[in-house]
């Protein structure tokens, strides 16, 4: 483990600052800003943490929120956004348990972090920090723990998906809606993606999805999906709806699609509304209506957290399961990344890579 003593003096580290609140994609409040590493003034660790020497870092929909201040766990400005980044470990806190923790100074790894991602230099719970084989893409690992963890749990821990049954993914394109769907496929599950766009239809597909609804060019993508998921199955119900999106296609999918006995599982409202549920729908087809917050889960489930974390990483690890990277970005390029995260022209992750310029 590192020591104080065996710290770097000197060393400046850039990070993107949210200088106030608003949109990310349009004006100019995030800005790149070079400070004193926290190791210069040696300043410890929180405790139970790991400093993180960041490769790179995923932007999600989540982060455009607190940006704005509109997420459900505001931060005061100036802050560092970033939720989940991958690089190798610089430190380990002296009090993280060895016996709870096998990470080491050097090791490849991917976590969650509260905040302070989008930087040369992150600090994570140990609890949110797992070990990337250094034969992996450590810089796709950055889009792992958030967006498949939610999958996991969503799927395996509560609705615990079984063989054959049929599982409807909306947003599938999206980085928890392609989670959704392999770890659906891998548990032997036949999935429906919903995408809008024929490069999204293909890499859903590409990813194992048995059908794809690609809605682009439908005035009304809810009329679509009911008529063409009707088709599929029959008139039929699906068994797990899986629902990022919200909205009028979120709120259709409940009312409509879902079997007796079936279950949804709400992770997000992308389309900027939240779904309208009849509850009596829910009692005359005995419904269950799964709400998750997978990142609420380090502090009041721990257990459950690091489950769903362990488990994806060794499904990453194996190479069952992969995180797609659509673009990648310089931290100077924050306003474009953001764009194109509003305007959905994303097919897998968004990555910042702050030591290195975009890739693009």
């Amino acid at each position: 483990r590192l020591r104080q003593s065996d710290r770097v003096q000197g060393h400046k580290i850039k990070s993107l600052v949210c200088t106030r609140l608003g949109d990310p994609s349009t004006s100019s409040n995030l800005v790149v800003k070079y400070s004193n590493s926290a190791r210069d003034a040696l300043v410890p660790l929180p405790p139970n943490c790991v400093r993180i020497k960041v490769v790179a870092a995923a932007l999600n929909f989540a982060d455009s929120l607190q940006i704005q201040g509109v997420y459900q766990e505001k931060k005061k400005c100036p802050f560092i956004p970033g939720n989940e980044c991958s690089g190798v470990v610089l430190e380990v806190g002296k009090d993280v348990d060895p016996e709870q923790s096998t990470i080491h100074v050097g090791d490849h790894v991917c976590a969650v972090t509260d905040g302070g991602a989008f930087s040369e230099e992150a600090i994570a719970p140990a609890i949110s920090v797992i070990k990337v084989p250094k034969s992996s893409d450590v810089e796709a690992a950055a889009g792992l723990p958030v967006a498949f963890g939610t999958a996991y749990m969503g799927l395996c821990m509560r609705a615990r998906v079984q063989r054959g049954q049929v599982v409807l993914v909306l947003g599938a394109a999206g980085g928890v809606g392609m989670a959704a769907v392999q770890i659906s496929k891998h548990y032997q599950a036949k999935v429906i993606a919903v995408v809008r766009g024929s490069d999204k239809a293909a890499l859903v597909r590409e990813l194992g999805a048995d059908v794809c609804i690609d809605t682009s060019g439908a005035s009304h993508p809810e009329h679509l999906v009911r008529s063409e998921v009707k088709k599929i199955l029959s008139n039929s119900g699906v068994d797990i709806v899986f629902d990022p999106v919200g909205g009028s296609l979120g709120s259709m999918a409940f009312n409509h699609l879902v079997r007796f006995g079936g279950q949804v599982i709400v992770v997000g409202f992308a389309s900027g509304s939240v779904q309208e549920y009849k509850s009596n729908i829910a009692l005359v087809k005995n419904i269950t209506i799964h709400g998750l917050y997978w990142g609420a889960h380090m502090h009041h489930k721990p257990q459950e957290f690091r489950e769903s974390l362990s488990k994806v990483g060794k499904l990453f690890a194996n190479g069952d399961i992969r995180v797609p990277v659509s673009h990648q970005y310089a931290l100077e390029q924050a306003q474009e990344a953001f764009q194109v995260l509003k305007n959905r022209s994303v097919s897998g992750k968004l990555l910042f890579l702050p030591t290195r310029k975009s890739m693009l």
